[in-house]
């Protein structure tokens, strides 16, 4: 079978396992690093300073700091600052770094209030960091248990805080919101987010704070959630409003009058004991403009809607921005991007406000690149649709009728009957990686991708025409064990995935320029008034451009893949930017990257987390790269036949694909099964059904395997070792790789 077979695969949704092997140690600071104090020190005043709804709403007067997620409550991502510009990017150099002690992908958004920096790193840990020296001031570990990991949508990532009020808010893993004193770290307040523990909630997205309240939704829709978002007092942590996004049983009484409207959306079938989905996981923003509350809502859960909502419908409010009454948390209006979603195409992406002219008139409007492959310009007041035009390869609809506000779904994408190679896939056009708006240029700097999924009913509901959920794993209605079968069944047509860099002009629809990059999985944008877009990616090349032609400008080697977006501050006149490095999240699923896509920098070099911050003239230097041994030991295989494996095959599909990789080939980021020693093969059973290694994030799963199914799926982790290996030793020229055909 071809290599290329492999190269097009896209992550469905991962982690579920922190399997076999893997430990995260944080790792040594070298010498250039910052040392770590000894006695921490205390705060500087002025970050003591009262950050405000007035402060964040005027941070253009003080250009110098990033005072919210977005740097403003508008969320352009987009710096007034033009010390660094296209003459003098080329001086820029690394002034100083941080290790961050992880492995783990790190995706947060640095917020910087008067020379301080506060961040995120995985599992939900917060840090307060000297922004001129790296030295740290204080952190803050919420104790997120490891087994949490298992209950996990995309890795154990945390995209950042909220700094309000002199307090510092963060959303835990496990579904906790904390707030900390921003001086000291010491927790304020902790409140439970979570309506029910005996489901797989989590929170990896940032806060958001404003009008008095903290604001924040949750994950989990592959594991069968329902979606709401709560609104706390900032003060206090007391519950100002929860909105359910998704209806829940329609026998009891509705939480609220929307959900009465939602429901009748939902036909059939019983998707409030399957999840119903509809997470806010992402983008949440709030418009003083019009006191309101802007909510990206997420995906069905199972995501096909044929097991969802059997009779039909639009799913209210899955795949949809809603705008909520920031006080009572009532709803003013919506805007579904994708009615009745079949393709796990949230809404949940980067939202951003302006004032734009629109057909003749200045029109407040909201921005978003969702998942679906079209970028949408809204009118802020009522949500009426201006725009809608694809900025990548959009195959599943052929247009949106802006009259209806509706797409145009391509019947030929229609996956009931038979298996389809879809555009865009799960991981969408667009992820959470933030884009950059420019307002005077009119364009958005836009990091998009093609990656397309090879979308097919669940052969349980083939079969039978029923689904029961698993509430030990992923329920996502597709046939997931037979994941690589339909993939070597449809070589023929698959598409190659690409990744970009793009100018875009959300109301034209064209693009003034665009890079191509040799992966599809890169970070986030940052553009700023001295004509620079700033983007790292999966290359480990963190990239200046020229904002008018997209030439590159300047370049520095992290030796790390990047998906975090940079930001940029100014502190006695000088400017910086900084970018956390370290991949994986929503792509452990893809694995090593393969023909014709390049291999990524962590895949080489290993996963090296690292909070790195650039300026004129800087002359620290990162440790030289060492690459990683990726040589497959010798294998003792089992004696087992061809349908044994096959079964091997399917649980691992299932079960440790999503946190390993397709094929038992790691992406770098987790632990690669074919390289473990004889040791941790000794050890399998006792990690994956006793959980021996749930203190290093790697929880039993014996509530959902047995004995037998363990050995067998660490048969074919041995098989698909061997494989590679023979093939490194030029012992076999094609390997087999399935055990399904």
């Amino acid at each position: 079978m071809r290599a290329l077979a492999w190269s097009i695969i896209v992550v469905i949704v991962a982690a579920i396992a922190y399997w076999v092997g893997w430990r995260e140690e944080p790792m040594p600071p070298p010498a250039s690093a910052p040392e770590p104090a000894q006695q921490a020190p205390a705060v500087p005043e002025p970050t003591l300073g009262l950050i405000d709804d007035a402060r964040i709403i005027n941070a253009d007067s003080e250009p110098g700091n990033w005072l919210a997620h977005g740097r403003t409550y508008a969320e352009r991502r987009f710096s007034p600052l033009t010390s660094v510009h296209r003459g003098n990017v080329g001086e820029l150099g690394l002034q100083w770094y941080r290790d961050m002690g992880t492995s783990r992908a790190l995706e947060a958004t640095p917020i910087v209030v008067d020379g301080i920096m506060f961040l995120t790193s995985a599992w939900s840990r917060v840090h307060a960091i000297d922004a001129l020296s790296g030295q740290e001031y204080w952190s803050y570990d919420p104790e997120v248990p490891p087994e949490w990991g298992r209950r996990a949508c995309c890795d154990v990532v945390n995209r950042g805080v909220a700094v309000y009020k002199g307090r510092v808010y963060v959303g835990t893993l496990d579904g906790r919101l904390v707030a900390l004193d921003a001086a000291t770290g010491q927790k304020v307040w902790e409140v439970d987010t979570i309506t029910d523990r005996d489901r797989y909630y989590t929170i990896t997205g940032a806060p958001r704070a404003a009008a008095g309240k903290v604001f924040i939704g949750n994950g989990g829709a592959e594991y069968g959630v329902r979606g709401y978002v709560t609104a706390y007092d900032a003060e206090t942590g007391e519950q100002a409003w929860r909105f359910f996004t998704v209806p829940g049983n329609p026998s009891l009484p509705f939480e609220h009058p929307e959900m009465e409207l939602a429901a009748d959306t939902w036909k059939g079938g019983e998707w409030w004991e399957i999840g119903g989905g509809g997470t806010v996981w992402n983008s949440i923003v709030y418009d003083p403009d019009f006191d309101q509350v802007y909510l990206g809502v997420g995906n069905g859960s199972p995501w096909t809607r044929a097991i969802r909502s059997p009779g039909g419908g639009d799913n209210l409010f899955l795949s949809s921005i809603v705008a909520l009454d920031v006080e009572t948390g009532s709803m003013n209006w919506h805007y579904q991007t994708t009615p009745g979603d079949n393709w796990d195409y949230t809404a949940v992406q980067d939202m951003a406000l302006a004032d734009m002219m629109v057909d003749g008139a200045l029109t407040k409007v909201l921005l978003q690149a969702p998942k679906n492959g079209f970028f949408y310009v809204i009118d802020r007041a009522d949500g009426r649709l201006l725009r809608a035009h694809p900025f990548a390869a959009v195959t599943w609809a052929t247009h949106v009728d802006l009259e209806t506000g509706r797409p145009v779904e391509n019947p030929d994408m229609d996956y009931t009957e038979s298996e389809k190679w879809v555009l865009p896939g799960p991981l969408g056009a667009h992820n959470w990686q933030a884009m950059s708006v420019d307002v005077e240029a009119g364009l958005v700097y836009l990091p998009a991708q093609d990656n397309p999924l090879i979308y097919g009913m669940a052969e349980e509901w083939q079969e039978t025409g029923l689904y029961k959920r698993n509430p030990g794993s992923m329920n996502l209605g597709l046939e997931f064990g037979r994941i690589a079968q339909l993939l070597v069944n449809n070589l023929e047509t698959q598409p190659t995935p690409k990744g970009y860099l793009k100018a875009f002009d959300p109301l034209t629809g064209e693009s003034p320029w665009t890079v191509e990059i040799p992966h599809y999985w890169n970070g986030g944008v940052l553009g700023t008034a001295g004509g620079l877009v700033f983007h790292g990616d999966a290359l480990g090349h963190f990239n200046a451009y020229d904002k008018a032609t997209g030439e590159l400008l300047w370049r520095f080697n992290t030796y790390t893949s990047m998906l975090a977006p940079p930001i940029t501050f100014e502190i006695d006149g000088t400017q910086y930017v900084s970018i956390l490095t370290g991949t994986g999240g929503g792509d452990l699923f893809s694995g090593e990257a393969l023909p014709p896509l390049e291999k990524t920098a962590s895949f080489t070099y290993g996963n090296s987390g690292r909070l790195l911050t650039f300026a004129l003239g800087g002359t620290a230097s990162l440790p030289p790269p060492t690459a990683v041994d990726r040589t497959i030991p010798e294998q003792e295989l089992a004696s087992l036949d061809d349908a044994e494996l096959a079964q091997g095959e399917r649980l691992y599909n299932t079960y440790c694909a999503t946190c390993h990789g397709l094929l038992v080939r790691s992406g770098g980021s987790i632990a690669d099964l074919r390289l473990m020693t004889p040791e941790v093969h000794a050890a399998f059973r006792q990690v994956v059904l006793d959980g021996i290694y749930a203190g290093q994030g790697m929880a039993s799963f014996g509530d959902v395997v047995t004995e037998e199914e363990s050995a067998r799926i660490h048969a074919y982790v041995r098989a698909r070792a061997h494989e590679d290996r023979e093939v490194a030793l030029g012992n076999k020229d094609i390997p087999r790789m399935t055990w399904l055909q």
